[in-house]
This record gives structure tokens, C-alpha cells and sequence, in this order.
């Protein structure tokens, strides 16, 4: 089963999502938990979160992917930033047991200044914070691609943050990768997918990988900038996008695109990628 969706607007609601993923041949979908920029939303009406739930099973899609917004920093010293953060994610955490299953994705922070050794144990101190035995959640902390002051850009550094969370807590946590942000992070992805994936797999184990977000990028190899391209418009091309998808170790994990499109140009990239895989 090919898993592959792509990033959705909670504007008309949960069960919306589901049924709009559905309309554009996407069987998984992605969403921000809130305003990515912080603003305040409108609170979930309970009815429609579990009318998605039911769809969901219904139609054999993968778990959704809830996606943290970009104004959490989880390695920050700041105790404002902090407990704002911990505030949130928490009670994201708490809310997602309404959709059983689900995968909360998150940026594992900035350190500031403070060097990546220290925003790694604030990092996992926050979720040693934030996490209760019996969720049904899956943390996971994405690969970032190493900018500015960004933790996570190395499977080392991503695996440091898991190795530091409290073994009781340790099995609902693991890893989203994401094609732009190692390509760009320095991992060749595109030029030898079967490398990165065994590297990941030695260092932090496919056991932990739930998911992908399946991007191209403006930027060079190792450029550490963070650029996202349309699939097949970038450096790391329809090639290299190819081998990943077609990748045996990791075919079986759902797939959510995060390109620069709106509904239409994802439909239109979730065509060429089944296509491709024709399964």
C-alpha cells in the first residue's frame, strides 16, 4: 500500500480533511495543530474530530500527521518561550487521544546560542515534561536541515534527544524525515538514497522512522537553508524523489508532501508519484 497525502487547512474542519484528502487520491493527510504562526483557533468540535476518526478507519488511510507550529521552541531557555511551549504541546498531546493513532510531528528547537549539547537536554527534557503513560500519540522529531542554530540536522543529534527521554516514554517517540532538510542538512539523499537510509537505520534504527515528508529543495546539497521545492523541480529532482518512494526499506511508511502548492498542484503531484509506484 502506497501511503501519500500532503498537507491540509483545518479552516472547514476535521472530517473536511479527511474528504478532501480522499477527493485529490490521497490516503494520509498532514495538518497544523494550530495557527503555524502562534495565532489563536477556534476550538475543535468533538463531534467532527471523531466523525474524522471514523472516516479514517472507514477508508484505510494512515494516521493522520498533526504538525506543531513553528513558534514552539522546545530547546529555548527562555522560560517564557518555554512554558508557553511545554503549555501547548501538552495539551496538543492530550486533545490527539480524540484521534487514536495519531503522529504529532515537532521541530526539535533552536539553541541559541547556547550549543547544541544544551538544546538537546532542554530539548528532551521538554518531552520528558509533556508526555503520559497510556497515549496512543507518537512523538515524532523531525530532521531538520541545520539552520542558523537548528538541532536536529544529524541522525546523531535527533538520536541523542531519544536516548534521553525517560525509557517509560521512550516507545512513543520517533522520527519524521524530511527529504528537503537532510538533503539540505548534507545527506545525499537523492544521489545515493540506499546509504542514507542504512545510516539512519545504524544510528538511530528504521524502527523509529513513522513517517516522511516527501519534498524537493531550491538549495544545493548541503546548503543548510531549508528551502522546499515542488516534487521534481529541485536539486534533489524526480530521480532522486523516485528512489526514495521505490526504497524497500521505506515504501511501507506513509508519505506527506510539504511542497509549495495548494490543493490543485498537490493532486496533481500525488497523480505522478502513483503513477510511479502503481501500487
Amino acid at each position: 500500500m502506497f501511503y501519500i497525502g500532503c498537507h491540509l487547512s483545518l479552516t472547514g474542519g476535521y472530517l473536511n480533511m479527511g474528504k478532501v484528502a480522499k477527493s485529490i487520491g490521497a490516503n494520509a493527510f498532514q495538518y497544523f495543530t494550530k495557527n503555524p504562526r502562534g495565532r489563536s483557533s477556534k476550538e475543535a468540535d468533538p463531534a467532527d474530530v471523531a466523525a474524522l476518526a471514523a472516516f479514517l478507519k472507514e477508508e484505510g488511510f494512515a494516521p493522520p500527521l498533526a504538525h506543531a507550529p513553528y513558534t514552539y521552541n522546545p530547546s529555548s531557555a527562555d522560560e517564557r518561550i518555554r512554558e508557553y511551549t511545554v503549555t501547548s504541546m501538552r495539551g496538543e498531546l492530550e486533545f490527539l487521544e480524540a484521534l487514536p493513532g495519531s503522529l504529532y510531528n515537532f521541530h526539535p528547537g533552536n539553541h541559541v546560542g547556547a550549543g547544541a549539547e544544551e538544546g538537546i537536554r532542554r530539548t528532551a527534557a521538554l518531552l520528558n515534561e509533556i508526555m503520559f503513560e497510556g497515549m496512543s500519540t507518537t512523538v515524532l522529531i523531525e530532521t531538520m536541515a541545520g539552520k542558523g542554530t537548528e538541532i536536529g540536522r544529524t541522525f546523531e543529534e535527533v538520536q541523542s534527544i531519544i536516548e534521553q527521554v525517560e525509557p517509560r516514554f521512550r516507545d512513543n517517540v520517533g522520527v519524521c524525515l524530511d527529504t528537503c532538510h537532510v538533503s539540505d542538512g548534507g545527506y545525499d539523499i537523492a544521489g545515493d538514497t540506499d546509504a542514507v537510509v542504512d545510516e539512519f537505520d545504524r544510528v538511530i534504527g528504521l524502527d523509529r522512522l513513522h513517517a516522511i515528508h516527501l519534498n524537493d529543495s531550491k538549495n544545493p546539497l548541503g546548503a543548510h537553508k531549508d528551502r522546499h521545492e515542488k516534487i521534481g523541480d529541485g536539486t534533489i529532482a524526480l530521480d532522486g524523489i523516485t528512489s526514495i518512494i521505490t526504497n524497500p526499506k521505506i515504501m511501507h511508511l506513509p508519505f506527506y508532501l510539504e511542497t509549495p502548492n495548494e490543493v490543485e498542484g498537490y493532486a496533481r503531484e500525488i497523480a505522478m508519484l502513483r503513477e510511479i509506484r502503481k501500487d
